[in-house]
């Protein structure tokens, strides 16, 4: 029992101190009214655990591992897609109002009070998903013992202790807060110096930058062929992020008096609907080779790609950043 809950909890645990990164990066980008950074930090965070950091580990694993079936427990993957497709129908629906037309003569948003609504359902359903994966199906996550592990008859021992993994954790957590103050102050300005959008920068290179744990974690298991514990990180990453750290920013920015709905507009929607779509079909056999990380990795470059051409300058897009303006003369500029 205390073998499985140090897995299962300990990938837990790699995704959510991952993403502290992400938090910290949307806490301070909400304090300086930047919506369009939390919006676009978070989303590339979604797309590279699906994408870049799966992508790389089944890659990695399966050249690894050329000889050796792979395989993984697919109902693990199952759950956490069918977590992803709750949280994309929240993403799709308050865009889907922009191009109704439903809400062009109301002086209110609705799609604000649907996203507000949204989060608060998908924080719910995520605090079920843990009770589910840490309780009443935790068989589900559990990896299954092979006997390769304990050929010699000797168990893994933990590198360092949980104080001593807590007291990292919050020394960490410190030092990312002082750098993501200075990578929110200066993101506009490394945009205008380097010639790239701020789309490019937020989607792209801060979550390569701020995936990196996950990164390595999900490889290094993947080599290992513990496939299970590499989709852990990387779906469980995802997941996190799509069901907990996206409307904990809508509810924050809600009780900070700022207007942040899930409206990610319909390039940045559609990008992560084919992500999740060609996870979900990626994971459905439950085995994996090289073929499948390599499919995933050239989509996520593709999509970089898609937005390193794209120059819709970054303070025309009225609908994402002036987040200042009354109602009524949104309601005029949407006209």
């Amino acid at each position: 029992m205390f073998y499985f809950f140090s897995i299962t909890v300990g990938g837990l645990l790699n995704a959510t101190c991952g993403n502290v990164t992400e938090l910290i990066i949307a806490i301070f980008a909400l304090s300086s009214n930047k919506i369009a950074v939390v919006k676009y930090s978070l989303l590339g965070s979604i797309l590279s655990n699906l994408l870049l950091v799966l992508g790389t580990s089944l890659l990695c694993g399966g050249i690894a591992n050329v000889g050796v079936e792979q395989k993984y427990d697919r109902r693990q993957a199952d759950v956490n897609s069918l977590m992803l497709l709750l949280g994309l129908l929240c993403y799709l629906l308050p865009m889907l109002f922009k191009y109704s037309g439903a809400s062009a003569a109301l002086t209110v948003d609705p799609s604000l009070h649907l996203s507000r609504a949204s989060s608060i359902v998908m924080l719910i359903a995520y605090v079920v998903y843990i009770v589910f994966q840490l309780w009443t199906h935790r068989e589900l996550f559990e990896e299954e013992d092979d006997g390769k592990d304990g050929e010699d008859g000797s168990e893994e021992q933990a590198v360092i202790g949980l104080w001593s993994g807590i007291a990292w954790l919050v020394g960490m957590t410190v030092f990312i807060a002082v750098l993501s103050e200075y990578v929110v102050d200066t993101i506009e300005d490394a945009s205008d110096s380097w010639g790239l959008s701020v789309s490019f920068l937020s989607i792209i290179l801060l979550p390569i930058v701020g995936n990196a744990a996950e990164h390595a974690g999900a490889i290094i298991f993947a080599f290992k062929n513990k496939l299970d514990i590499s989709l852990g990180v990387a779906l469980g990453s995802a997941t996190q992020i799509a069901m907990f750290v996206v409307p904990l920013c809508v509810i924050v920015a809600w009780i900070m008096g700022i207007n942040m709905d899930m409206n990610f507009n319909l390039l940045e929607t559609g990008s992560l609907a084919l992500a999740i779509i060609v996870t979900g079909f990626t994971l459905q056999d439950g085995t994996s080779h090289y073929m499948k990380g390599l499919v995933l990795l050239l989509c996520y470059i593709v999509i970089g790609a898609c937005f390193f051409v794209q120059r819709t300058p970054f303070n025309n897009q009225a609908d994402v950043t002036n987040i200042t303006l009354k109602p009524a003369t949104n309601a005029v500029l949407s006209a």
